[in-house]
């Protein structure tokens, strides 16, 4: 009996702490609410089913329902807690009128759970998971927003109670296989909403020290009536999260997408792109129809040297053409007859690939006048010595001559139907495309340029799908892969860039004064007065081959940006929206690396500036250089070494370590100054006057070429990777700092030296292959839009992107072949025929059409 009762006393005990322990639940405050509860909650239908399993006999059980869970401290726009507090949002008065009225609508229709308010609700973001990855994008869904409105109920077949279309059981499922996917998603049609919904992108400053200490700027996507304002948008905010000691939340900024606030149309920039654009376009059309008239005016112009020929020749097909070969039946005394037909037959597969030297009577075809932006004035008269299929001067009669005789009249254009023709696309894409290169041009510099190009392509995507990806901490971890650092240590390609035009400048103005062309545009004139001259011919040459297409870009960068900062889901990476329409005439002058980057415009433009500075500088080394080498030679080494010591003493000043820091990190200091980038550019200008002095003709050892070729790979090698898990004490990263462009620059310079006197080998190959001359001519324009291309794949995005190594290899491959597209589209409308009509219009084009 003693026992029973003890029992029985047991028993009732146990029963009277479960029941308190349910009535202490009950009185819990909001704060702690639990998941699966009112306050923790964004959607209206509640699909937890609260039943308590039994655990089994000795298993431990844990209670998580007084711990604050990490979507708890996540929980930065609780709807649920701001429909509880409804009430005393209203009587503040802090909201306007219209969205008051519609957020009342708003919460009804949730409370209601009527479909277009669950779809509102759903294309809200909030926390999901992938905090600690990374993920500051809790950006709902824009286009289900947009999406909600668009009228969809009327387009709805038959809607059941679950207001979800049935599919028809006479509508085809597709392939067997794919009946699982198809049927696992029906649309879901709702009525339209009383009010038009509108986005917000909230940018909110979090502060957390529970349950660990974190600094983070989160973005929250919030479909709610577009009638209220950014203002209403930030008390709301204000009202609908739990007040935690441990938390602080600061709204830093509201975004509106669908505010349609940017009307493109009504933009004057945009408009004078668009009449730039049908003018362009207008002339490349007027002049590719005159290019095919004259093309068939030549093909008839064969066709009636080839009846001539058939009939002065003994042998012939049967068919009505000339025979392709005359061997067999003429004697050796008939030399003349043999050199015609063997020049016909040449000129039958190349005729129109003549027309310019045939009919236009313009110079031979500079094959590389589409090079990139590294061209310069000297270079455009470098084509005079060369004169096409007229060789060992035979005076025996080719085909072409008989050609010339027929065609005298139409060769003699105006000088107007040159300039239309300077636009016709067939020529200046048979320019770019072209196989050959110019005697003046050294084939390696194509490769060089091309694949500083892609690589630049390359570390200009990772830096920005990076900032815009929802595992940003993927970044830390690829950062520690050994093959990482040829993405970290990108910017080389741009010293690759300033070696390449150094180069270029100065061996190209070498051996045009050579051959005694520069003397004729100052001729009479004293020392002073003809190196002005030259220098200023120059300038105004680059500027006018540059400026074209630099000019239309920067216009559409300054549209894009603001359609983008407009319309975009994520902040664009710069603000080129604000500074473009207020300083793009920095850009213009190339002087905007001069200024604060917060204040540039195209920030990749940067790379222009300095190149055309020191374009300035090298053009008066070289002019004071043909009369006074010493004076120059002893200039440049001057200017080398005041770039390393400055380079030096900013980075050892502000504690730059390029073995830990970013790339950009010191970008107004160090990364975009002209003083400090001078070295490969004066390196590349020694390389070019060593080639002209030498007629790149050098006789090395094999042990020399070896040694050479060793220590320039290892060179490489040791820049790019060298720093990969590196301690450089502050002395050392600040000497790094200086030199390493200026050695990069060294290693290119004995590949550009190797490739051009023939101990290049298979680098040689590799870099001459005619495959990457198309892409080396239109660098300079690719240069200038990929960065578009980049950004409005990001920006235009409903959604963060969610990086891997494979997407990161399909993405970097598909940019660069439109970068590539459009830089073609753009060279052959604005560059290629600024470069024609240059040389149409240059002094010694008008002596010698005279």
């Amino acid at each position: 009996t003693m026992a029973r009762t003890l029992a029985l006393v047991v028993m009732l005990a146990i029963l009277a702490g479960n029941q308190a322990a349910i009535d202490r639940e009950d009185k819990l405050p909001a704060s702690l609410a639990v998941p699966g509860s009112a306050a923790d909650q964004h959607n209206v239908i509640n699909l937890s089913l609260h039943t308590t399993l039994p655990s089994p006999e000795g298993a431990p059980s844990y209670d998580l329902t007084r711990t604050r869970r990490l979507r708890d401290a996540l929980n930065v726009f609780d709807l649920d807690l701001l429909a509880a507090k409804w009430g005393q949002v209203e009587l503040a008065g802090g909201l306007s009128g219209n969205c008051s009225r519609d957020m009342r609508s708003y919460l009804a229709g949730l409370s209601d759970a009527k479909m277009w308010a669950v779809k509102m609700d759903d294309a809200s973001g909030h926390y999901t998971s992938g905090f600690f990855y990374g993920n500051n994008y809790w950006m709902g869904s824009l286009a289900l927003c947009d999406a909600i409105d668009d009228g969809v109920a009327s387009m709805a077949p038959s809607l059941g109670k679950d207001n979800s279309s049935a599919p028809s059981s006479s509508e085809n499922g597709g392939l067997p296989f794919a009946a699982a996917h198809t049927q696992g998603y029906s649309s879901v049609y709702n009525a339209p909403p009383p009010f038009v919904p509108g986005f917000y992108v909230i940018k909110i400053q979090l502060n957390e020290t529970l349950p660990t200490q974190v600094l983070r700027t989160i973005y929250v996507g919030m479909c709610l009536p577009s009638s209220c304002s950014i203002a209403d948008i930030r008390e709301m905010s204000s009202k609908a999260h739990v007040e935690l000691p441990s938390r602080d939340l600061k709204v830093l900024d509201i975004r509106v997408p669908t505010d349609k606030e940017f009307n493109i149309w009504a933009d004057k920039t945009f408009c004078l792109l668009i009449v730039v654009s049908c003018i362009v376009m207008g002339l490349i059309c007027c002049g590719t129809l005159y290019e095919i008239y004259l093309r068939r005016k030549l093909k008839e112009a064969l066709r009636r040297q080839d009846k001539e020929m058939m009939n002065n020749s003994e042998t012939s097909s049967g068919i009505g053409c000339a025979s392709s070969d005359y061997s067999d039946t003429m004697t050796a005394h008939d030399d003349p007859l043999k050199q015609s037909n063997r020049s016909h037959d040449h000129s039958q597969s190349n005729s129109l690939k003549q027309l310019d030297q045939l009919v236009l009577n313009l110079p031979p075809n500079d094959n590389d006048s589409g090079n990139g932006h590294h061209e310069h004035d000297p270079s455009h008269d470098h084509h005079d010595d060369h004169d096409h299929d007229h060789r060992g001067g035979n005076n025996t009669s080719t085909s072409d001559e008989h050609l010339e005789g027929h065609l005298h009249e139409p060769e003699k254009l105006s000088i107007y139907s040159e300039l239309l023709l300077s636009f016709s696309a067939i020529t200046n894409f048979n320019a770019i495309c072209d196989r050959n290169v110019g005697a003046d041009t050294i084939p390696c510099i194509h490769g060089l340029r091309a694949f500083s190009m892609a690589w630049v392509i390359l570390g200009h995507t990772c830096i920005v799908v990076f900032k815009y990806s929802d595992n940003m901490e993927m970044r830390k971890e690829v950062e520690q892969n050994f093959f990482f650092q040829a993405i970290t240590n990108g910017p080389f390609s741009v010293d690759t860039f300033f070696f390449i035009s150094g180069f270029l400048i100065s061996y190209l103005y070498f051996r045009t004064n050579a051959k005694g062309k520069l003397n004729k545009l100052s001729k009479g004139a004293n020392e002073f007065t003809a190196g002005t001259a030259h220098f200023l011919g120059l300038v105004a040459y680059r500027f006018m081959r540059l400026t074209a297409p630099y000019l239309f870009v920067l216009g559409v960068v300054q549209v894009t940006m603001k359609y983008l900062a407009t319309y975009s889901i994520f902040d664009p990476p710069t603000m080129d929206h604000i500074t473009c329409p207020d300083y793009w005439w920095r850009n213009i002058l190339y002087i905007n690396t001069l200024f604060p980057v917060d204040e540039m415009c195209m920030l990749w433009s940067w790379y222009l500036a300095n190149d055309t500075q020191f374009y300035m500088i090298g053009a008066i080394i070289l002019i004071v250089g043909v009369r006074h080498f010493k004076l120059s030679a002893i200039t440049t080494v001057v200017f080398l070494v005041l770039s390393w010591i400055t380079t030096a003493v900013i980075a050892f000043t502000n504690n730059h370590r390029p073995n830990t820091d970013d790339p950009l990190a010191l970008f107004d200091k160090i990364y975009d100054k002209p003083w400090t980038r001078l070295g490969p550019y004066l390196i590349g200008m020694a390389v070019g006057w060593i080639l002209f002095r030498t007629n790149c003709k050098i006789r090395l050892p094999k042990l020399t070429v070896a040694t050479a070729w060793t220590l320039a790979m290892l060179n490489l090698f040791v820049l790019v990777f060298g720093l990969y898990r590196a301690d450089l004490s502050q002395f050392m990263a600040a000497a790094y700092s200086s030199l390493s462009h200026s050695a990069w620059a060294l290693s290119l310079a004995w590949i550009t030296i190797a490739c051009s006197t023939g101990y290049g080998g298979y680098i040689n190959s590799l870099l001459s292959a005619p495959c990457l001359y198309p892409f080396s001519r239109v660098t300079y324009c690719a240069y200038l839009v990929h960065p578009i291309v980049i950004r409005s794949m990001a920006l235009n995005s409903d959604a963060p992107l969610h990086l891997g190594g494979d997407l990161m290899v399909v993405m970097f491959f598909g940019l660069t072949v439109a970068s590539y597209f459009l830089s073609f589209v753009v060279s052959m409308s604005f560059e290629a025929p600024v470069v024609t009509m240059l040389k149409i219009l240059s002094p010694s084009r008008k002596k010698r059409l005279a």
